[in-house]
C-alpha cells in the first residue's frame, strides 16, 4: 500500500500541473473559433447590406426611367394630338422633345438595368421598347399627314385603336417590370434583414464565451500565481540576480574585446605608413575614450556606491571633442548615488551623439555647455548646444515622431525619479535634467 501510493503521487501532480495548459489552450481554441463565426457572420451582414444598397439605387434608377418612358410618350402624344386639332406647329416642339427624352430614357433603363439583367426583366425591356417604338411610328404617321394636308387619312389613324393599344400595352409592360424590380429590392432587403438577425445572437454568445473565457482565466493566473508563490523562496531568486550579474559582465567584457579588435584593426591597418601615424593615434586615443565611457555609463551593476557627476560627464563626452567640437563644463564636483549612473550615462551618451549627428557638432564651430548644480536639494544638469550654422526644427518644437533615443530618454526619466525637459530652437537643442540628489 506505501509502494502503491508513493508511485500515484508523482503522477498525479504531473497531470494537475499539466492541466492549466490544457484548459489554456481549450479556451483559446474556443474563443478562436467564436471570433472566426461572428466575423463571418458580420461580414456576411455586411456584404448583405451593400447588395441591398446596390439594389436599392438600382431599383429607384429603374423605376425613374420607367416613369421617364412614360411621361415622354404622353407629352409626345399631347403635342402630336395638339398638332391635329389646331394644325399649329408650335406643338412639334412637345412632341419632337417627347421623342428625344423617349430615346434617352430607353437607353438610360438598359443601362441601368446593367449586365446580371435576368430573361424576364430582359424580355420586358424588348416588349417596352417595341411597344414604345410601336407608339411613337404612330404618332409619327399622324403628324406626317396632317402636314401634306391629309386630315381624313389623319382622323381615321387618330380614331383607330392602334395609338390606344400600343400605348395600354406599354402601360401594362412598365407594371409588370417595376414589379419585377420592386420583388428583387424585396429580396435584398430580406436576405439583409436575416442577416442582421442573425448577428446579435452570435454577438451575444461571443460575449458570453468572453465572460466565461476570463472567469477561467482569472481562475487560472490566481492559481498559477499561489503556485509560484509556494514555489518561489530566497534562494532561487538570489540564483537568478546571480545569472543576471554573470550575463551583464559577459556582455561588459565582449564589448570591451569588441573594442580592442577595432583599435587592433586600426593599428595593423596604417602598419608601415609614417604618413598615417598620427591620424591612427588620434583615432586609437579616442577609442579608448569611448572604452571609458563605456564603462561609466553602464555603472556599477548593484546600483551601490557613489559617482562624481562631472566625471561621468567628462568621460562621455570625452570620445568625441577635439578642436572644432568646442565644450564648457561648469559645475565643479559633485557626488550623485551610483543607482543614478546608469540611466544617467545613457542619457548623456543619447545626448553627445545627437550633437555629433545633428546638433552643435554636426559642423565645425559648434558650441556645447554643460552646467550643473544642486537647487533646492535637487541636482540640476541642463546642456545646451549652439550649432555654427541654422538647424531644422519641428514648427510646434516638437519631433514629427519618436525614435529609440526619445524612448530611452522617457524610460531613464523614471529611472532617475526627476524629469527631463527637452526644448528645439534653431539655435539647438537645450535640455534640462532634473532628479532628486540624495
Amino acid at each position: 500500500m506505501v509502494a502503491k501510493q508513493t508511485g500515484e503521487g508523482p503522477a498525479t501532480g504531473r497531470v494537475w500541473r499539466a492541466r492549466p495548459a490544457w484548459l489554456t489552450f481549450a479556451l483559446f481554441a474556443v474563443l478562436v473559433l467564436a471570433l472566426l463565426g461572428t466575423f463571418a457572420l458580420i461580414f456576411t451582414t455586411v456584404d448583405a447590406e451593400r447588395v441591398q444598397r446596390e439594389q436599392a439605387a438600382r431599383t429607384s434608377a429603374v423605376l425613374a426611367a420607367l416613369d421617364g418612358i412614360v411621361a415622354a410618350t404622353l407629352n409626345g402624344e399631347t403635342g402630336q394630338r395638339g398638332y391635329y386639332i389646331t394644325y399649329d406647329r408650335r406643338y412639334l416642339s412637345p412632341y419632337e422633345q417627347g421623342h428625344a427624352a423617349y430615346t434617352s430614357e430607353m437607353a438610360a433603363l438598359r443601362a441601368r438595368l446593367g449586365q446580371d439583367i435576368d430573361p424576364r426583366q430582359a424580355a420586358l425591356v424588348d416588349e417596352i421598347e417595341r411597344l414604345g417604338d410601336a407608339k411613337w411610328a404612330e404618332m409619327a404617321g399622324t403628324v406626317e399627314l396632317v402636314r401634306r394636308g391629309e386630315l381624313v387619312e389623319a382622323r381615321v389613324r387618330t380614331l383607330s385603336d392602334e395609338g390606344q393599344l400600343a400605348m395600354e400595352g406599354l402601360r401594362q409592360a412598365v407594371a409588370r417590370l417595376e414589379l419585377t424590380e420592386r420583388a428583387r429590392l424585396d429580396a435584398a432587403s430580406d436576405s439583409a434583414a436575416a442577416a442582421e438577425a442573425r448577428v446579435m445572437p452570435s454577438l451575444g454568445l461571443l460575449a458570453a464565451i468572453i465572460t466565461i473565457a476570463l472567469v477561467l482565466g482569472l481562475w487560472q493566473v490566481i492559481r498559477t500565481a499561489q503556485a509560484q508563490a509556494a514555489a518561489a523562496n530566497a534562494a532561487l531568486i538570489a540564483q537568478a540576480r546571480d545569472r543576471a550579474d554573470l550575463l551583464a559582465q559577459e556582455l561588459n567584457h565582449r564589448v570591451k574585446n569588441l573594442f580592442a579588435v577595432i583599435l587592433a584593426i586600426v593599428k595593423m591597418s596604417a602598419r608601415g605608413d609614417a604618413a598615417a601615424a598620427p591620424a591612427v593615434d588620434r583615432i586609437a586615443k579616442r577609442i579608448h575614450a569611448l572604452v571609458t565611457a563605456h564603462d561609466v555609463t553602464q555603472g556599477r551593476l548593484d546600483g551601490e556606491g557613489e559617482v562624481d557627476l562631472a566625471d561621468l560627464v567628462a568621460k562621455a563626452i570625452a570620445p568625441y571633442r577635439s578642436d572644432s567640437e568646442r565644450c564648457n563644463l561648469d559645475g565643479g564636483a559633485l557626488v550623485v548615488s551610483g543607482r543614478h549612473a546608469v540611466p544617467l550615462g545613457l542619457v548623456l551618451h543619447e545626448l553627445v551623439t545627437n550633437a555629433v549627428k545633428y546638433g552643435a557638432w554636426a559642423a565645425p564651430g559648434g558650441l556645447l555647455e554643460v552646467r550643473w548644480a544642486i537647487e533646492d536639494g535637487a541636482v540640476r544638469l541642463v546642456w545646451q548646444e549652439r550649432a555654427a550654422q541654422t538647424l531644422s526644427v519641428p514648427e510646434d518644437g516638437v519631433p514629427a515622431r519618436e525614435g529609440f533615443g526619445s524612448a530611452l530618454i522617457r524610460s531613464s526619466e523614471r529611472q532617475l525619479g526627476g524629469r527631463i525637459v527637452r526644448r528645439f530652437s534653431p539655435e539647438g537643442i537645450t535640455v534640462e535634467i532634473i532628479f532628486p540628489h540624495a
